[in-house]
């Protein structure tokens, strides 16, 4: 259910986006980082031949820095966006991202192209951050679920879908074409949301740029217990998902043998969080995102001990990791969107700080464990399945932390609208 706006805001004047390019424009903002991730895969073993790396667990550092400094640039834009708006923080990050992959694409040597995808990580953090805040200013409760799980079935459209784009390049063109490509992109969805994107921040929302404020609304993010829970709960899930990630070239393409299939099968299993969010956006608001996604938990955590079992069977093969890998990324579907917005629930008059303040911890905490789960790849799937397993459990017990020990509780009564602002509060 969407907000009520205060007399003078931009959306209340109709300027701009409607709900459906609302949704489209948010999805491909969130997306463009998502390619810079999901499209370098199959160029990873090129770039290494070609920029002379000869450790093959090194090349996954052209993702896993990304990842890393992504987080730690989330920490920035957020308090911005509370004090000058959304819009003038976002198209800063889209230069950023112009800007960076061109120099990517020019780079002659490893480590200064580690060098620039940390830089671009760092620029354009806001481009997965300030989505949820923008989000937050105009949604409410199990609605803003719904909005964020509508979003993501789009969102996710772009990195199931960017292997093969990364792969089709490579037919015709070298590695470095694909960050060409990249920046054509967001010069063209900079463009769209300059011209179709109102401001959101609501005027009486507007913080100060002081370190004390800063710290105090950042302090506000970090300690709220309801919170706190859901947002290393999902550091832990990401974690998972991004040691898959930073894996999945030399586990899925070379170890289970899929080759040149490699593109597509990632596709399918991706797929999986896209039919998630999509079940969630037309389920969330009947049945809450508390009961949704403890569901959802706990079936991540029988899957993942299932990955453990097979994983140590002698010869697993590609048809028995595809079908749980799956499962695992649409359970990471339910619990994602909605572990998001339950955890901004509380800060509607800093939500951008506390949109800043989840992704740096999600994002840093998710790369770090997913790092860690890529390199000790050793030419199984191992590794990995433990990390699904163990991460769901860790998992639990943080969002049992937030609920007071008590799941699948729901808080707030179907269809019950948000209140109008009060600029006192």
């Amino acid at each position: 259910m969407s907000d009520a706006m205060p007399k003078g805001h931009p959306s209340a004047a109709g300027f701009g986006a409607g709900p459906r390019e609302f949704i489209a424009l948010m999805a491909m903002t969130m997306a463009l980082q998502a390619m810079c991730i999901d499209s370098m895969l199959p160029a990873l073993g090129l770039i290494a031949r070609d920029l002379d790396v000869t450790d093959p667990n090194r090349r996954q550092l052209v993702v896993g820095l990304f990842l890393f400094f992504a987080g730690v640039g989330s920490l920035v834009p957020g308090a911005l966006a509370d004090r000058y708006g959304r819009r003038p923080v976002l198209f800063v990050c889209f230069a950023g991202f112009v800007v960076l992959s061109v120099a990517c694409a020019l780079v002659r040597d490893f480590t200064m192209l580690l060098v620039l995808r940390a830089l671009q990580a760092l620029c354009t953090a806001g481009l997965s951050v300030l989505p949820g805040a923008i989000i937050r200013d105009r949604y409410h409760g199990d609605a803003m679920a719904r909005m964020m799980s509508t979003i993501s079935v789009v969102f996710m459209i772009v990195p199931m879908l960017a292997p093969s784009f990364g792969q089709a390049v490579l037919l015709f063109a070298s590695w470095r074409w694909i960050f060409g490509a990249m920046a054509l992109m967001g010069a063209v969805v900079a463009t769209w949301v300059y011209w179709r994107l109102p401001e959101t921040l609501h005027e009486e929302y507007r913080q100060p740029i002081e370190a004390r404020a800063i710290a105090a609304n950042m302090w506000e993010a970090a300690t709220n217990r309801a919170s706190f829970g859901y947002v290393m709960g999902g550091a832990l899930l990401i974690g998972a998902l991004f040691g898959y990630i930073n894996s999945a070239q030399q586990l899925i393409a070379e170890h289970l043998g899929a080759g040149d299939r490699f593109p597509l099968l990632f596709a399918v299993m991706a797929g999986g969080i896209a039919v998630a969010n999509l079940a969630n956006s037309r389920i969330v608001e009947r049945f809450g995102a508390r009961r949704v996604s403890h569901a959802a938990l706990l079936a991540f955590i029988a899957v993942g001990a299932l990955q453990v079992w097979f994983a140590h069977q002698p010869n697993e093969t590609l048809w028995q990791f595809i079908p749980l890998m799956t499962l695992n990324c649409a359970m990471i579907g339910f619990t994602g969107a909605n572990f998001g917005s339950i955890a901004l629930q509380p800060f509607a008059r800093i939500a951008g700080a506390a949109a800043s303040l989840q992704a740096f911890l999600r994002m840093v905490c998710g790369s770090a464990l997913g790092a860690l789960v890529g390199q000790a790849y050793d030419g199984s799937a191992r590794p990995l399945s433990w990390a699904l397993f163990l991460c769901g459990l860790a998992a639990l017990a943080l969002v049992l932390y937030s609920e007071k020990g008590r799941l699948f509780r729901r808080l707030t009564p179907p269809g019950q609208p948000r209140p109008v602002p009060d600029p006192a509060h």
